[in-house]
């Protein structure tokens, strides 16, 4: 058994997974110690600037010195063996990403990764798809809808074909300058955004190969949890959650309606994602609308378990030499 840390540094939010790993004949089993989520928004205004805000930056590294203590505190060593920081789509396009990877190198001692699109769409497959073998039909493809990027993946026991696209709740959020709630005119120009997006990421991944769709990260388990009326956010109601598409889809067009104070008083929503959720749950509702079409699906498969768990698996193997 061996102990990892992941740390997935977003554009709206930053996530840390503690969890102990035992490897068995190549496959590996999770055991989280903890998990945690704040929100960041280190992707403010990038979309529109091209680097990072100071205050951004600022959030980030102070949240970055808290998971530092928690490493100290779960005995995770804070080395490249056992720890293991990543950067996605905000970081991918800020002229002044060094500041982040400076500002993190000082504080928890270890090289920060800023990662294309390709690896982050490879490591949250690997995280979402590891228990659905046997469970569910594959092919899986796997939506990974961020702040500032969506990742499309589709594969059964590795990654067959993947795609990167621009559009996150985040990006189109600030980009479209949504009004509470969007105007029609607002909401046709993102999806029109989000279609192009899905119709480059069409041409490299078959979307009508897929047998299932699995959706992952906190727009999707936010919509998740809005269609299942939950007290309050609730992993484990959410984690593997089975439904329908045209709940879904109608779950979606609810959430764009809703005027701020409304999203703002449901009982699982995160005061982080009260502004970007509608901008969210348009890009869901077009990948749900368009792999339903190409391929017949009726239901949609929710994982807690995405780029952290990719990232904590492929390090406990990298840490035991059972992979690159």
């Amino acid at each position: 058994m061996v102990r990892v840390a992941a740390i997935d540094c977003g554009t709206n939010s930053l996530r840390l997974l503690v969890a102990d790993v035992v490897l068995d004949g190549g496959q590996a089993q999770l055991t989280d110690v903890v998990r945690t989520m704040e929100v960041v928004r280190l992707g403010q205004g990038v979309d529109r600037t091209g680097e990072f805000a100071p205050e951004a930056l600022e959030r980030t590294l102070a949240e970055t010195a808290r998971v530092r203590d928690l490493l100290v505190e779960h005995g995770v060593p804070r080395d490249a063996d056992h720890v293991r920081f990543v950067a996605t789509s905000a970081s991918r396009d800020a002229r002044n990403a060094h500041l982040l990877v400076d500002g993190v190198r000082e504080l928890l001692g270890v090289e920060p990764e800023v990662i294309t699109g390709a690896e982050e769409a490879s490591l949250s497959f690997l995280g979402a798809t590891g228990e659905l073998h046997g469970q569910r039909p594959g092919p899986y493809l796997v939506c990974d809808l961020g702040g500032g990027s969506t990742e499309l993946v589709l594969g059964e026991q590795d990654v067959l074909a993947a795609r990167s696209v621009d559009v996150g709740c985040v990006r189109l959020h600030e980009r479209h300058a949504l009004s509470d709630p969007p105007t029609p005119d607002q909401v046709e120009a993102l999806v029109a955004d989000v279609r192009a997006a899905l119709d480059v990421a069409e041409a490299e991944v078959p979307l009508g190969k897929a047998h299932t769709l699995v959706g992952v990260a906190g727009t999707v388990t936010t919509i998740a949890a809005y269609v299942q009326r939950l007290p309050t956010y609730l992993p484990e109601r959410i984690h593997g959650a089975v439904l329908p598409v045209d709940t879904m889809l109608a779950a979606c067009d609810e959430l764009v309606a809703m005027p701020r104070e409304q999203r703002a008083a449901l009982p699982f929503m995160h005061h982080g994602r009260v502004d970007v959720i509608g901008a969210g749950a348009l890009v869901w509702r077009e990948v749900v609308s368009r792999v339903a079409d190409r391929t017949g699906i009726v239901d949609v498969v929710v994982s807690e378990h995405d780029i952290l768990d990719g990232t904590a698996l492929a390090l406990a193997r990298r840490a035991a030499g059972t992979s690159p």
